[in-house]
């Protein structure tokens, strides 16, 4: 059901395996900045927290994601036009507010089951439970087009991703509010995330211009068609239908003729072929 939802097909398909890993390690690398310094260094899960900060991030993706692609609108306008684009960034939108619909619904599902009685606590706790998976999912196939951007421009999701950590990391900048721990610690926490992930979405960015020709600055209508590069080819191998053709009639030069030995060059033939008496 989340690939359903989340991996639409007119989503484009990575066009490299080393970006797609980035990718991954881009998303594996804000989560674990984001929650496993906290969580490691006071000993305990704040569950209370974890959900408060769910829904601020999707609160966050609510204006900050349309605003930075606003201004990259602007941007590109310069060599093309917006009409061009209509149809991938309706379809982005789409995706964004169903993933933060479905965020703040388990949130909400989750409070309330932890508010009422126990009648009521199994059959909200399941349904919670359930659209959690189906977002934790859904970010994770979301991960490397970002809502869909990909479609609209390849160095969208990089730009993205790092804009969206570092605006949730500029409040508890600018309060000072450390979480209770020390400043060295409260620094690694409150930076880790936006450092780590802007660093490899400058990686992927880097690596989609030098090897594809695609600038973040260049209009998505005036940019190369990026073809996906193809795996390597074991050349050890099965043939999938067997021995390949050749000049051989069974496959290779050192396997026994269909009819026995063939005839030297030169030799005389029989008109019946051979027989018992020779040729």
């Amino acid at each position: 059901m989340a690939r359903a939802l989340f991996h639409p097909v007119w989503i484009p398909e990575p066009v490299d395996p080393s970006v797609e890993r980035l990718k991954r390690v881009r998303v594996v690398a804000g989560a674990v900045a984001a929650f496993g310094v906290y969580t490691f260094v006071q000993h305990k899960f704040d569950t209370d927290e974890i959900l408060g900060n769910v829904l601020t991030a999707a609160l966050v993706l609510l204006f900050v994601t349309p605003l930075t692609v606003g201004v990259m609108l602007c941007v590109w306008r310069r060599t093309g036009t917006v009409r061009q684009l209509r149809r991938p960034l309706l379809g982005s939108l789409k995706l964004l507010l169903l993933f933060i619909g479905m965020a703040v619904a388990a949130v909400l599902l989750m409070q309330l089951a932890n508010a009422v009685g126990a009648a009521a606590l199994v059959p909200l706790g399941f349904v919670a439970l359930y659209l959690i998976a189906v977002v934790a999912y859904g970010a994770v196939q979301l991960s490397g087009n970002y809502f869909g951007s990909a479609a609209v421009h390849r160095c969208l999701p990089p730009l993205l991703a790092s804009v969206t950590t570092w605006l949730m990391a500029i409040p508890d900048l600018v309060t000072g509010d450390l979480h209770g721990l020390s400043l060295r610690m409260g620094i690694v926490f409150i930076l880790g995330a936006p450092v780590t992930v802007t660093a490899i979405a400058v990686l992927e960015m880097n690596r989609l211009r030098r090897h594809y020709g695609i600038r973040l600055r260049a209009h998505p209508a005036t940019l190369p068609t990026p073809r996906p590069t193809a795996p390597p080819v074991n050349p050890y191998a099965p043939h999938p239908h067997g021995s390949p053709p050749g000049p051989y009639p069974q496959g290779g030069p050192y396997l026994p003729h269909p009819q026995g030995n063939p005839p030297a060059p030169g030799t005389r033939q029989h008109r019946y072929g051979s027989g018992p008496y020779g040729t």
